[in-house]
């Protein structure tokens, strides 16, 4: 019982250290504004980036109010920009989804 207790321990240990990072990782509005215009945003395959759509914020101009909006920025990822999908818990995500709002409140 003891070795399962453990090894239970163990587990949850890894996946606060692994899982955990991305959620603990910092994320600010310098870092999502880079990431709108990065190229190999969701490992993309193509050259297109965020802004190549979305130039000065075009059609986001709701984007804040949106509650499905990481949902949204998964499906331009992975559709327009061929690229995979990003945790929404991540750094990234939360960096990219940061840096969106800003450009729908101006």
């Amino acid at each position: 019982m003891k070795k399962v207790k453990w090894l239970m321990v163990v587990v949850a240990g890894g996946a606060l250290l692994f899982g955990g990072q991305a959620i603990a990782g910092k994320s600010s509005l310098e870092f999502g504004e880079k990431l709108f215009g990065d190229p190999s945003l969701g490992e993309s395959v193509n050259a297109k980036n965020c802004n190549s759509c979305h130039a000065d914020g075009k059609g986001l101009n709701e984007a804040a109010n949106n509650k499905r909006l990481v949902k949204l920025m998964n499906r331009c990822i992975t559709g327009q920009l061929e690229g995979k999908k990003i945790d929404g818990r991540s750094a990234e995500m939360r960096s990219l989804k940061m840096y969106i709002k800003s450009l729908a409140s101006n």
